[in-house]
């Protein structure tokens, strides 16, 4: 076993089995009294509970006319406090460890993801705000350790038991389970401190070692512009899969610096073809901005926030110039990956940040006509990786390979759009697609939902509960004849 597929290839794929699914979720394997019987651990052993989640659970319930449906947001909307959170202390602060589901390591991006949905309700319990204060010292402390890092372990001193990571050839340090640099991963770590400080006004976890996590982003951002050589950051693997690794002694394929930074792998954890990749730097130019309003709010450090907004404004500016399609005809779309020399790569991959989900991290509006350009050419055959078969169509990506669509993009593909047809298709597909298991997975064949990967992935549970209360506020409809 010499990476991360082998692994979850003995660990996460399934045949449809909903007692396996069950097993593996962290559920006690019980004959079902009908068909419909929830899949949440028993009371006792769930990791963390909230009032106000299951306050919010019976609310959306109770709007839900189909009963797959209904049962399926039941399942999924709380997973991942059911079954990925461990509080403790750490430092003489409070701390949130969320392990992804099947892996036991903590991702700087899932673990943002994984929790973002209860944020509306955060503001009106105290549970869960300890729990985001938790995760936001935690992140700070992910930082400190090593900005390039992806995956970190449970305790800080620990080295990786990730078997795919044990020989990586990187500046591997303690504390660490993975280490591929990817732009997203500090941005969610952003965008989750700055959705929590307007969603609450709490204070409590912006302390110094945050503030210097943040100035660590800010660095790191800038060093992997590349305008002064490539950096500190190098990684290689000897991995079957060419997209474990990355070439030129570990450097990465070559790129022009051209003012947007290097991003080495993909948020799927996959290299990147070509080194500048649009979405992360679109959702760096986000984050930099959300960074810069708390600076002034929280710190009064104008300079700090004036450096985040120069550098945002830079990669605007750059994006705007490097990232539209040449080769199109009217309105141009984005692409994915661009090397600054003239050199684009159009494809998405359904792993966020994405072209697709570019409205729903507030790179742009929903009805920005080059983002609906760009959307359209991304949901076709435009698209290496658009999939459509027998059961459903959406995005993957090299990660799980051919044919094989991950329900994260049918998620998001309804998350940024208005037509009612369009949401209610992207709910069909994947009320039908769990393998009656319960809840949604990493990725299914196109022709066979008994296909899956990853019975436990807790992130895209919480994305689909974070959908099913997105159609309840803005398509209510939907859900009623649903």
């Amino acid at each position: 076993m010499n990476d991360r597929r082998d692994f979850l290839k003995l660990i996460g794929t399934a045949a449809g089995s909903a007692v396996a699914a069950s097993a593996i979720a962290g559920v006690t394997a019980v004959q079902a009294p009908s068909r419909f019987a929830s899949r949440r651990p028993p009371l006792a052993q769930r990791k963390f509970t909230s009032p106000a989640v299951e306050r919010e659970i019976a609310r959306v319930q109770a709007k839900i006319g189909d009963p797959k449906l209904r049962w399926l947001f039941g399942n999924c909307y709380p997973n991942t406090l059911d079954t990925t959170v461990n509080l403790g202390g750490l430092d003489g602060k409070p701390d949130t460890f969320i392990v992804t589901g099947d892996i036991d390591a903590m991702w700087l991006r899932d673990s943002s993801a994984q929790v973002w949905p209860y944020l509306p309700l955060a503001a009106h319990d105290e549970a869960l705000r300890r729990l985001y204060r938790g995760l936001i010292h935690r992140h700070a402390r992910c930082i400190a350790i090593d900005p390039y890092a992806n995956a970190f372990m449970a305790d800080p001193r620990a080295r990786t038991t990730l078997p795919w990571a044990q020989h990586d050839e990187t500046d591997m340090k303690s504390g660490v389970a993975e280490r591929k640099w990817e732009i997203d991963s500090l941005c969610w770590t952003i965008r989750l401190a700055h959705g929590y400080w307007e969603a609450t006004g709490d204070r409590a976890p912006f302390d110094d070692d945050w503030r210097a996590a943040m100035r660590l982003v800010l660095e790191t951002f800038r060093t992997q512009q590349r305008k002064h050589g490539p950096g500190p950051y190098h990684f290689q693997r000897a991995a079957a899969s060419p997209t474990d690794t990355l070439a030129l002694g570990g450097y990465g394929w070559p790129g022009k610096p051209v003012g947007l930074i290097f991003s080495m792998f993909r948020p799927s954890d996959d290299a990147c073809k070509y080194p500048l990749f649009v979405p992360g730097n679109w959702f760096a130019a986000v984050s930099l901005r959300q960074l810069a309003r708390m600076a002034r709010a929280l710190f009064a450090d104008e300079s700090f926030a004036r450096n985040c907004e120069a550098l945002a404004d830079e990669i605007h500016a750059a994006l705007e110039k490097y990232a539209p399609m040449r080769d199109d005809d009217g309105i141009t779309p984005w692409v994915y990956e661009v090397d600054g020399y003239g050199n684009q790569l159009f494809m998405d991959d359904a792993n966020v940040p994405s072209l697709l989900g570019l409205p729903y991290l507030g790179c742009c509006k929903r009805d920005d006509p080059r983002y609906l350009r760009t959307r359209a050419l991304a949901w076709s055959h435009r698209n290496p990786y658009f999939f459509s078969g027998k059961v459903a169509e959406g995005i993957g990506g090299p990660h799980e390979g051919l044919r094989m669509i991950w329900p994260m993009s049918i998620m998001i593909r309804a998350l940024t759009s208005d037509n009612a047809g369009e949401i209610s298709e992207c709910l069909r597909w994947l009320k039908t697609t769990d393998a009656d298991t319960g809840f949604m997975h990493e990725a299914f064949d196109q022709d066979d939902p008994s296909h899956y990967t990853r019975a436990w992935f807790a992130w895209a549970n919480s994305l689909f509960g974070e959908l099913v209360i997105d159609v309840a506020a803005r398509h209510p409809a939907l859900l009623r004849r649903a």
